[in-house]
């Protein structure tokens, strides 16, 4: 390989090794670091040949063409600063730091301006589509400078999923807006994945829809207005059979859900900017509310509701009546995730 790389992947866990691969199947040389080196290791021998790897983080700079495009893959957070702190005093005017996960916007503000004062460029770049699509495509969010950005464009242009209207990736602004973007989309997808579990229980209690039939109902909606990959994905689970014994592995899946903060964040930056999400909300509360899964049963005792549901007279009707209310709502998440990024633009 040749003796400098055309990109730096810092950080090789699920998405950067997934990321630095789909990188260097279009055509670039990568170069990789991970501060565990067993599992920088590992991932340079599932592709022999595919990604350079460096010992050390001096190293790794040292390999990088100039000017440096180095893409961040780690944790959120604290250790974006100290990774930051590390990498500054190796850098050179005009370097690109990269910060590909799902970091506070108002930290990668403070982190641009930073890097800016120093004559470097940092960009912070939501990334949808988890591991398959770090691998196949994924849909970015880039925020920086618009000048810089023409220095990474035609790669992250290469690795973007792609639809009729060209890839999924464009500069949507600067410093932070990145991730200000990436934080109302994971919103949206929290409505998106609350009205799909709604969708299903009023179609398996009403309309007595077995997961064979639930399957059969998702798939015949993934080929119209409501086809998506979260419709695509939940068509599937409902063909899944218990692997541990009788019955399907929908009804042995536990009521609880967990959140990893930017649904959260999206509501309280909302409440800041006095944006009405009840949609998006909502479905936080409802991850909220079902984690609490000790005092929903404790409740449950105390409470009770009707001991059988009402009857249902058609469930073509009944699928046919969810199937656009789903249709609506999703608009409508859309509507407030788009007035919200709109007022997120205004004030910051």
């Amino acid at each position: 390989m040749s003796d400098t790389y055309q990109f730096g992947m810092l950080g090789v866990g699920v998405m950067g090794r997934n990321l630095a691969w789909n990188i260097a199947d279009h055509g670039y040389t990568v170069s990789v670091w991970n501060r565990e080196l067993d599992m920088l290791d590992d991932v340079l021998a599932q592709h022999p040949g595919k990604l350079h790897g460096t010992r050390t983080l001096e190293e790794f700079v040292a390999s990088l063409e100039r000017p440096r495009r180095i893409m961040l893959m780690i944790t959120a957070g604290k250790p974006v600063d100290m990774v930051i702190d590390a990498l500054e005093p190796l850098l050179e005017p005009g370097d690109i730091v990269i910060d590909g996960g799902n970091s506070w916007f108002e930290d990668t503000q403070r982190r641009e301006a930073r890097l800016t004062a120093k004559g470097m460029n940092f960009f912070g770049v939501g990334v949808s589509g988890g591991e398959d699509g770090a691998r196949f495509g994924p849909s970015m969010m880039p925020g920086g400078k618009a000048e810089a950005y023409e220095r990474i464009r035609p790669i992250l242009e290469a690795i973007a999923a792609k639809t009729d209207s060209g890839p999924c990736v464009t500069h949507v602004g600067p410093d932070g807006a990145g991730h200000f973007v990436k934080m109302v989309h994971n919103g949206i997808e929290y409505a998106d994945m609350q009205f799909i579990a709604e969708a299903y229980d009023l179609l398996r209690r009403l309309g007595g829809f077995d997961p064979p039939t639930l399957a059969r109902t998702f798939a015949a909606w993934n080929q119209g207005p409501l086809e998506s990959f979260l419709i695509e994905i939940t068509g599937k689970v409902f063909e899944v059979k218990d692997p541990r014994g009788d019955g399907w592995l929908i009804d042995r899946v536990l009521d609880k859900a967990g959140q990893k903060g930017t649904g959260r964040w999206t509501a309280q930056i909302a409440l800041e900017l006095g944006v009405s999400i009840p949609s998006i909300a909502a479905a936080i509360d409802a991850r909220v509310l079902s984690s609490m899964k000790d005092a929903r049963v404790a409740a449950a005792g105390v409470l009770h509701g009707p001991t059988a549901p009402p009857a249902v007279g058609d469930p073509a009707a009944l699928a046919a009546s969810i199937h656009d209310a789903l249709h609506a709502a999703k608009i409508v998440a859309y509507a407030q995730g788009m007035a919200l990024i709109r007022a997120g633009s205004e004030k910051f």
